[in-house]
């Protein structure tokens, strides 16, 4: 098996999220996708940590979150499972590093939503 590049592997686990988001109620998927959309321009405006605890404290679409401390586990192994706490309580250079792997994921992730809702 051909090695993929780490473009791919975050298409590859954005388009498995939207898949298994597609199979909830239409509603549901809507908001998750509508916070999707959002969410990369809050990461901009307000930090990565705030836009996190945004959607934490609204319980807005926790599905966003878990998919986003997935991945991130899965990119750099050893982040806890609370991506939130890794995010406040860690240095700069993580905090950069998050940021900028968190929009390149989400970017995948708005992108196979947006063709999901168009069909």
């Amino acid at each position: 098996m051909a090695l993929q590049t780490l473009s791919q592997r975050r298409a590859n686990d954005a388009w498995k999220v939207v898949e298994e988001q597609r199979s909830r109620p239409p509603l549901e998927f809507e908001k998750f996708a509508n916070q999707a959309k959002k969410l990369p321009m809050r990461i901009l405006t307000s930090g990565l940590g705030q836009s996190l605890a945004f959607l934490r404290a609204k319980e807005k679409t926790p599905e966003l979150l878990d998919a986003l401390t997935s991945w991130m586990q899965d990119y750099q192994k050893g982040t806890p499972e609370d991506l939130l706490e890794r995010v406040t309580q860690g240095d700069s250079d993580f905090q950069r590093l998050a940021t900028a792997e968190c929009l390149a994921y989400l970017a995948w992730l708005v992108r196979f939503a947006d063709a999901h809702r168009k069909e």
